[in-house]
C-alpha cells in the first residue's frame, strides 16, 4: 500500500504567524512507519521527498507516484535508504541488497522498481538527479567519521556521512547520521541555515516517552517542535535546525539542493538567537 502526502512550500513570513498546529502539519512528518505500507512526503523544497516503509514480512513495491510526473518514481530521481529496524532486503531489478540496522542504500537514477521485504524499518530519502550514478550498499565501516561538541556543552556528538562526497559521489542527496554521546542533548549547536539547500531530520532511537526540543524558524524568529521517536522535521531553506532531547537519540540528517558541500552552512551563535 502506497500513501503520499504533498507539503507545499511555506515562506517564512507565513510561518511567523502560525500557531502550534499549523507548525506541526507543515513541518512536522508524523506516522512515518506502518506495518505493510510504504508512506511517503512530497515536498516542493526541491521536490525532496522522504518517507518510510515496513514490509512487516510482506514485501512492498516502490514504482509509480503520481506526484513525479513520471512513469516510474527513480526515472529522473536518486534514493537514499537506511535501515532503522531489524535486517531486511532492498531489491531492484538487476540486484538486491540485505542491509542491516544502520546501513545505508543509495539508488542511482533509472534504478527501476524498488522492493523492500524483511524484518526492516526503511527509511526513504529522494531528490531529482541529472546523472546516473553507481548504486552501493554502505555500512558504517565505510562512512566518514566527524567528532564534534564536547560534553562541556552537551553536544559531544558523532556524524557518520554515508551519502557525501567523502564517501561517493551522488547528483544533489546528501545523507548521515548523527548520534549523541551519553550526558550530551543539543545537536547542531550552534544552530545554522542553508539557503542553498532543504534539509530533513529524522529522530530515532527514542524511548516511547521521550521527545526532541526541535528548533526552527528564522534566527530572529525561532519556532519550535516537539518531536517524537520515527518522526521527521522538515526544514525548509530560510530555518535553522538545532534541537535538545530529553534523553538520548540519533538523527538520520538529509539535503538536496544547489550543492553537495556539507560545510556549506551559515552559523548563527546562541546570543544571537530570538
Amino acid at each position: 500500500m502506497l500513501n503520499v502526502e504533498t507539503r507545499y512550500a511555506v515562506h517564512a513570513e507565513h510561518a511567523r504567524t502560525m500557531d502550534t498546529e499549523a507548525l506541526r502539519k507543515h513541518f512536522l512528518a508524523e506516522g512515518l512507519f506502518v506495518d505493510g505500507e510504504i508512506r511517503l512526503v512530497y515536498t516542493h523544497y526541491e521536490r525532496f521527498v522522504l518517507g518510510g516503509a515496513v514490509p512487516a514480512g510482506k514485501p512492498l513495491i516502490l514504482d509509480h507516484v503520481a506526484q513525479s510526473g513520471t512513469p516510474g518514481f527513480l526515472d529522473r530521481r536518486e534514493m537514499g535508504i537506511v535501515n532503522i529496524g531489524e535486517t531486511g532486503t532492498v531489491s531492484t531489478a538487476s540486484e538486491s541488497w540485505a542491509m542491516e540496522r544502520g546501513d545505508v542504500l543509495y539508488l542511482g537514477k533509472g534504478a527501476g522498481p524498488v522492493t523492500f521485504a524483511g524484518a526492516g524499518r526503511f527509511y526513504i530519502t529522494s531528490a531529482p538527479a541529472h546523472v546516473t550514478f553507481p548504486s552501493r550498499l554502505i555500512r558504517l565501516a565505510d562512512s566518514a567519521v566527524v567528532k564534534l561538541g564536547s560534553l562541556e556543552t552537551s553536544n559531544k556528538r558523532t556524524i557518520n556521512q554515508f551519502i557525501h562526497p567523502e564517501v561517493m559521489e551522488s547528483c544533489q542527496l546528501i545523507l548521515g547520521y548523527t548520534t549523541l554521546e551519553d550526558g550530551s542533548v543539543w545537536n547542531t549547536m550552534p544552530a545554522h541555515t542553508h539557503d542553498r539547500r532543504i534539509e530533513a531530520y529524522l529522530y530515532f532511537n527514542l524511548s516511547p516517552e521521550a521527545r526532541v526540543l526541535h528548533l526552527m524558524g528564522e534566527p530572529t524568529e525561532t519556532r519550535h517542535l516537539l518531536v517524537a521517536n520515527e518522526e521527521a522535521a522538515i526544514s525548509p531553506p530560510w530555518s535553522l535546525h538545532s534541537g535538545a532531547g530529553t534523553a538520548g537519540y540519533t538523527f538520520i540528517w538529509a539535503m538536496a539542493g544547489d550543492n553537495v558541500d556539507y560545510t556549506d552552512m551559515d552559523f548563527v551563535q546562541p546570543g544571537d538567537l530570538r
